[in-house]
């Protein structure tokens, strides 16, 4: 297969491992991203655009990475609490006084951050469009009991997260979570991405192919009283929704970011190089450093493995080890995705697909591939 644009020497056993996706994994459009000490050293694409494979994958291309959005978000999180705008130990009600109802009195900031906060789903029916109205989402969620005492443990905000780190960032910051990403993040650091993608961008947007089988069925076969089942169930996750102008034109900052993995990278590559890359100083080293203050350690009431959360990011541990340092943080989209920070080889690493897997925190795809960058960082 014809695989596009450009990689260093060091590197180039990479293009076999992006190569045999296709063959190995059926992929049908995808692009790899990886950057060292603040360089893009890896920038490849290939495939198509469809199913049908009648249009290939442009340089330009942009996908909806699902939870790998939830990185951005984070992001915009770090910034404000560098900024000493934010602390993560302070309750909610901080920042947004509505929030303290039914319980939630004493919830913290760093428990929206590490899936804590006992929202993962739900109890008013947000399915379908409902789920694009800001305002509804943020007052239900509002006046919401936990699911279970939080900061005790762990459970997927899988949609959830985004609308409670975003209605934090907006009252702190008088911006959307997609403006206040574009203006703050995007923008200085060229980053191709998208919280609420204009209409201008459609054209060159490449339809997901959506899985076999979806978290809310699977959930749902298990238990469908569970927790798991609880928050998958309401909302519960459509890939076709990715489709319509609605799911484009909404800020739904846990799950409909749009870019490629360059954008992921160019994003996320000032994490890996002491808040610094590409001319812009997006935070200081210590802002950085609260990426692995460790909020939870334990199995996931909702994912149902053991999942290490530090402020936002999953940290590599040993249950789900991302690689030979002990500093790297990471995420994935449900589908394939990934983003993988190491902080401590200074690297950045992202894979991004349109034909999405069962998985909901990436698959052996993208894995794959950041394997071989690591193994080609050690030659």
């Amino acid at each position: 297969m014809d695989i596009h644009g450009k990689i260093d020497e060091q590197f180039a056993p990479i293009k076999e491992v992006f190569a045999q996706n296709f063959t190995d994994y059926a992929d049908v459009g995808a692009s790899f991203a990886v950057s060292l000490e603040g360089e893009i050293v890896c920038d490849i694409w290939g495939g198509h655009l469809d199913e049908e494979r009648t249009r290939p994958w442009q340089e330009d291309t942009i996908v909806n990475v699902f939870s790998s959005t939830k990185t951005m978000s984070f992001l915009c999180a770090l910034i404000l609490a560098d900024r000493g705008m934010l602390d993560f130990y302070e309750p909610v009600t901080t920042y947004w006084p509505q929030f303290g109802q039914n319980g939630k009195e004493n919830v913290e900031v760093r428990h929206l951050m590490s899936h804590s906060a006992g929202l993962s789903g739900m109890d008013k029916d947000f399915s379908g469009v409902a789920l694009y109205d800001w305002d509804a989402v943020c007052v239900a969620l509002a006046e919401q009991a936990p699911w279970w005492e939080p900061g005790t443990a762990s459970g997927y905000h899988a949609f959830t997260q985004g609308h409670l780190i975003g209605e934090v960032v907006r009252r702190i910051s008088g911006k959307s979570i997609g403006t206040f990403f574009a203006d703050e993040i995007a923008g200085p650091l060229g980053a191709d991405f998208h919280i609420g993608t204009k209409e201008t961008h459609w054209p060159r947007i490449g339809n997901l192919i959506p899985p076999v089988a979806n978290p809310a069925d699977q959930a749902m076969d298990a238990d469908p009283d569970s927790i798991a089942a609880r928050t998958f169930r309401n909302p519960k996750p459509q890939a076709e929704d990715s489709w319509t102008a609605g799911w484009r034109l909404a800020e739904i900052p846990a799950a409909n970011g749009h870019g490629n993995a360059r954008s992921i990278v160019r994003a996320q590559t000032p994490l890996a190089n002491g808040g610094s890359a590409f001319g812009v100083d997006l935070l200081s080293a210590a802002g950085v450093a609260r990426i692995f203050d460790e909020q939870s350690h334990g199995e996931d009431l909702v994912l149902g493995v053991p999942i290490r959360f530090g402020m936002g990011y999953g940290l590599s541990s040993p249950d789900l080890p991302m690689g030979p340092n002990e500093n790297i943080a990471w995420w994935g989209g449900w589908g394939g995705s990934t983003v993988v920070v190491d902080t401590d080889a200074h690297m950045c690493v992202s894979y991004v697909m349109n034909k999405m897997g069962e998985g909901t925190l990436g698959d052996p795809r993208g894995f794959n591939l950041q394997a071989a960058a690591y193994e080609c960082l050690l030659r």
